[in-house]
């Protein structure tokens, strides 16, 4: 038996994503470019104010370098994030979010209040029925 599978119709790199925006359909199209573990919690905290690199790894400890780079990466090109070289040596870079990628954070409070419910529901006292 093959164990190498085909890449499902919804695999999004950084190349698909801007060839073939996901085929029209919104709801893969927003997750293929805010979805995952770290981008929505990136939007996050640059919500509050532009930071450096090592300003966002402080803020998230558990995101290696490589996969906040890459993360940063991706929602700078899909115009959610700008990079702002800064121009010492060696150039520290400041990100922030767009305007397009600010537009995000209605959604994330929404998601934000949905998360507190949804942590109050699993930590209740199951029901003595």
């Amino acid at each position: 038996m093959n164990s190498l599978k085909k890449a499902p119709l919804g695999n999004h790199s950084r190349y698909s994503r801007r060839r073939n925006p996901v085929s029209g359909c919104p709801l893969t199209a927003a997750l293929a470019a805010v979805g995952g573990k770290w981008k929505l919690i990136i939007v996050y905290w640059l919500a509050e104010s532009p930071k450096h690199f090592a300003a966002l790894r402080k803020l998230m400890p558990d995101i290696s370098q490589k996969v906040l780079t890459q993360q940063l990466r991706e929602l700078a090109d899909d115009d959610v994030v700008q990079r702002d070289p800064k121009g010492a040596v060696p150039a520290p870079v400041e990100y922030s979010l767009t305007d397009y990628g600010r537009t995000l954070l209605p959604l994330l409070e929404s998601i934000r209040g949905w998360g507190n419910a949804h942590i109050k529901r699993m930590t209740a006292p199951p029901d003595a029925s």
